[in-house]
């Protein structure tokens, strides 16, 4: 132990290794130093029986605070809204706003016309309210915090109404009764897991009842004997109805999915769903409906906290601007593409290759929360080598990272959610792969 001690190196003489000359010298003592505090502490656990390569350890340190950790990705999974893949991928208009406005200043809470401060929700509030047919909208950053804000803003101390049915989780341990909790809301249960009427509803109205909330069920599916009160029975009974909708599809012909515009002309008084699920823009959580609700949640001391930045409320607004021309969601034209001639495509470019290949029939899925049960028939790539969880690892680790499936003793490659120019790069790396290693990876 002690000699191991004595072997440590001096901090000025680590940090001053000439690798490392590019980084402030300040930053480079400060990690050689708590590098060597950590060693030492090791060694005194009697954890070490040899000095590591200190010197390697600090460069590779420093090096991965250079490397950019967020940065963009092939999706080769299938899975077209993939929340760990950052979900909806934007439009060319969308991503274009938010960099346009990103590199310099903007006039995010100025009325140009006027030169006077303005709302800086104008350009999302108007096309949101043109495309529902409501009188008023606001945008907060996500779905979680427009529910978290409703129930604030309009429910705290009172009683909320919600089916057993509909006690969901979503991603990240987000339960509606810990929110309902948070938000200073009373969740008031009603009906049974599978069957719950509009008459359950009614009878548990009372003086207390701020709000009737509906949630649709979007990551889940419950079959069989089941029973589950519309919008049109909920509304008009004297107290307001929410209806959660999740992913917020805009038009008709998506599963099940609930349209958003006939959401509320059926009677819901207010609405929430994402931004960036089957509207196909920025991560955000939208509020529409009646303008005395919205309003109080627009003056809610929460509000400011949730807030959009001037990205997201650049890329929001063209997103809605291409619905407002009736332009088809990058999501939603993947979701409908048929991927069978590009995955014969891809076999045939790597033909020449000693991969063993084959084109087979598959299922993908839309994800993040949509159409939950309900398949996306696929075309794979089958990519069969001895150990395909070698080769998705090597993908991933690729100047652009390639994410692909691993199933069933092979790689699937699915080109359903390869954009513009990605089958080229998912060609030329399996090619590499091939040339480095043959079949015997």
């Amino acid at each position: 132990m002690n000699d191991l001690l004595r072997q440590l190196p001096r901090v000025d003489a680590l940090a001053g290794d000439p690798a490392l000359a590019h980084w402030p010298r300040e930053r480079v003592v400060e990690r050689a130093r708590k590098l060597l505090d950590e060693t030492r502490g090791r060694i005194l656990a009697g954890e070490l029986r040899e000095l590591p390569d200190l010197a390697k350890a600090l460069r590779e340190g420093l090096a991965a605070l250079e490397t950019q950790r967020l940065r963009r990705v092939v999706n080769a999974t299938g899975i077209v809204l993939h929340t760990n893949l950052g979900r909806a991928p934007m439009s060319e208009a969308a991503a274009k706003a938010a960099y346009e406005v990103a590199g310099g200043y903007s006039n995010t809470e100025m009325e140009l016309h006027t030169g006077q401060r303005g709302g800086r929700l104008r350009g999302v509030s108007e096309p949101l309210c043109a495309l529902l047919g409501c009188p008023a909208a606001i945008v907060v950053n996500n779905g979680a915090a427009a529910v978290v804000l409703v129930l604030s803003a309009l429910a705290k101390g009172k009683e909320v109404v919600v089916s057993r049915g509909e006690l969901v989780e979503i991603g990240g341990s987000f339960r509606v009764p810990d929110i309902m909790r948070v938000s200073g809301a009373e969740l008031v249960e009603v009906g049974t897991t599978n069957r719950t009427r509009a008459a359950d509803f009614v009878d548990a109205i009372t003086e207390q009842t701020a709000l009737l909330m509906r949630i649709h069920p979007s990551n889940f599916r419950i079959e069989g004997f089941t029973e589950r009160p519309s919008t049109v029975e909920l509304a008009g009974h004297g107290v307001p109805l929410v209806e959660d909708l999740g992913s917020g599809a805009l038009q008709p012909g998506l599963g099940d999915e609930p349209v958003v515009g006939q959401v509320l002309a059926d009677g819901a008084d207010l609405v929430i769903f994402s931004g960036d699920k089957l509207l196909g823009g920025p991560q955000a959580g939208v509020i529409a409906g009646d303008p005395a609700l919205v309003q109080a949640c627009r003056k809610h001391p929460l509000y400011r906290a949730m807030r959009l930045d001037k990205m997201v409320l650049a890329a929001l607004e063209a997103t809605l601007r291409e619905h407002l021309l009736g332009q088809v969601p990058v999501a939603i034209s993947l979701m409908k593409r048929d991927p069978k001639a590009m995955a014969k495509q891809l076999k045939s470019d790597l033909a020449d290759t000693k991969l063993q290949l084959s084109v087979i029939a598959g299922v993908g899925f839309s994800g993040g929360g949509a159409l939950p049960g309900e398949g996306l028939p696929t075309t794979l790539l089958r990519v069969s080598v001895p150990h395909p969880e070698r080769l998705s690892a090597w993908l991933r680790e690729q100047p652009m990272p390639i994410v692909a499936r691993v199933a069933e003793g092979a790689l699937l490659i699915d080109p359903r959610t390869l954009l513009d120019g990605e089958a080229e790069l998912v060609v030329d790396a399996l090619r590499r792969w091939g040339d480095r290693s043959g079949t015997s990876e």
